[in-house]
């Protein structure tokens, strides 16, 4: 059985490349009828906190993420790591390093000299008894270092990018498996080396995960075979660059999931387009999906190799027609909470729903549904555009006259038909044309000339009393 997982450091919040990861993993197991894991790598002990895994478990919910068991803590593993490590030690196959920190610093620098990449030279790999025993008299503490040999090929096949070959030369010398410790303990086992044995415990059969993991995956090949533990197979999915082709990151801004829910995202055109960045719909497909429905074809053929450029236009377009196809009431139930964070008494429902169905068809992003609805919960200003219109000759005296009008035959907002008459009636009267009368009209309600369909705005605020007040003020 297909068994995948993802891995998230709470090492802070819920990061657009760890929610892509987990879309990916997510899509390939329900494609397969397999299981989705979730692994809390929490063994950096000073950054992890316990209310960044509650917002990553809580952002995967919100983008339609669910996981098959409960999920797995790494921290609570220590003891099958530091097992691990001492087999290892035990065959020979790993050493204790005493290297200070000042002699890594010396020969890192005379290799940037000699322009050569920086490496571990294996200096304590083959140490003698009365050497280590030297080295502890001396009060020094122990890395954990897994021997590489750097003539070895490694070599597996990438469901993205085919077959992959790395040389053990080009690994850096000896990998550091456990931070320093007196010498009859093992220290803190590092990432490399418990993702390992982790992945191995789960039963992981798939590792799928950005491509800025691929070094680490020839490490870890090196370890699954020290420690005759089965191999998974490994996907390694392209980056999410930024628009000038660089890896995307905190000094572009946006990175995280809160940052694009606060935003007025939706999460069903954040996993939609999430999937999209770095996989290509079949054809006949539209461009537009539910995650189940993506699911249905997910496949890796389909992953592209290259980085995916982050495009704001074609997520703004998803959100939008999300919200487009949502009905008024599904719209109300997600802006009332945004428009009481703004100390606005909603009318009655059917009201608030006229509202919704008016405002639906405009929206891009779920903050657009406050703006808009601002000034049907308070008056608005009058805009420059908006002062230039009431200034025509003849628009002032038509906004009185139609004051005038309501108030000697008032109209409840619901009659459309009564509408268009009151306004050609106006018109006549006034002695203006109907559509300089429409558009100061649309000036006094709304301020400005840029809105929502002008007879269902009307209708709207006379249903709850706000015409009357808004076509006075233009000739008080």
């Amino acid at each position: 059985m297909v068994r995948v997982r993802l891995a998230p450091s709470p090492t802070g919040t819920l990061h657009i490349g760890t929610a892509r990861t987990a879309v990916f993993n997510w899509l390939f197991a329900r494609h397969e009828k397999g299981v989705f894991l979730i692994r809390i790598e929490d063994t950096d002990k000073e950054r992890s906190k316990p209310e960044f895994t509650e917002n990553i478990l809580e952002g995967l919910t919100w983008l339609g993420i669910d996981w098959d068991e409960p999920p797995l803590i790494q921290s609570e593993r220590l003891q099958e790591h530091r097992q691990a490590i001492q087999t290892l030690l035990d065959q020979g196959l790993a050493y204790r390093c005493y290297a200070s920190e000042d002699e890594l610093h010396a020969m890192r620098e005379v290799q940037k000299a000699a322009k050569q990449a920086p490496r571990y030279d294996n200096r304590h790999r083959n140490l003698t008894t009365d050497q280590e025993q030297a080295f502890q008299d001396e009060g020094r503490e122990a890395v954990v270092r897994f021997r590489i040999d750097d003539n070895r090929e490694i070599r597996w096949n990438d469901l993205v990018r085919g077959p992959m070959q790395w040389s053990g030369s080009d690994l850096g010398g000896d990998m550091v498996i456990a931070r320093k410790a007196p010498a009859d303990q093992i220290g803190d086992p590092l990432y490399n080396l418990v993702v390992v044995v982790d992945d191995a415990a789960m039963g992981i059969s798939h590792v799928i995960r950005g491509e800025d993991h691929i070094a680490n995956t020839a490490k870890q090949l090196l370890l699954y075979e020290a420690l005759g533990l089965e191999t998974p197979t490994f996907a390694h999915a392209p980056l999410i660059l930024n628009a000038e082709g660089r890896k995307l990151s905190k000094r572009d801004g946006v990175t995280s999931i809160n940052d694009f829910r606060s935003m007025g995202y939706t999460a069903e055109a954040i996993a939609n387009y999430m999937t999209l960045l770095g996989w290509s719909v079949p054809e006949g497909m539209d461009e537009r999906f539910t995650l189940t429905e993506a699911a249905s074809t997910f496949t890796f053929d389909r992953v592209n190799k290259a980085g995916a450029r982050f495009d704001w236009d074609k997520l703004n377009w998803l959100n939008a027609q999300v919200l487009h196809s949502w009905p008024a009431e599904q719209l109300l139930d997600t802006l009332t909470p945004l428009w009481q964070q703004q100390g606005w008494q909603r009318p009655d429902d059917t009201w608030c729903i006229k509202l919704c169905a008016l405002l639906g068809p405009s929206l891009t992003l779920l903050l657009d549904g406050v703006d808009q609805a601002k000034p049907f919960f308070e008056m608005p200003a009058l805009e420059e555009d908006g002062e230039k219109q009431l200034s025509i000759e003849g628009a002032r005296e038509a906004i009185e006259t139609l004051a005038q009008m309501i108030e000697d035959a008032p109209w409840d907002g619901l009659e459309m038909d009564r509408a268009q008459a009151l306004l050609a009636e106006t018109a006549k009267s006034a002695g203006v044309k109907k559509g300089l009368l429409m558009k100061s009209l649309r000036a006094a309600l709304l301020g400005k000339l840029q809105g929502p369909d002008l007879l269902t705005t009307w209708s709207l605020l006379a249903q709850i009393k706000q015409d009357l007040p808004r076509l006075r003020r233009c000739f008080s």
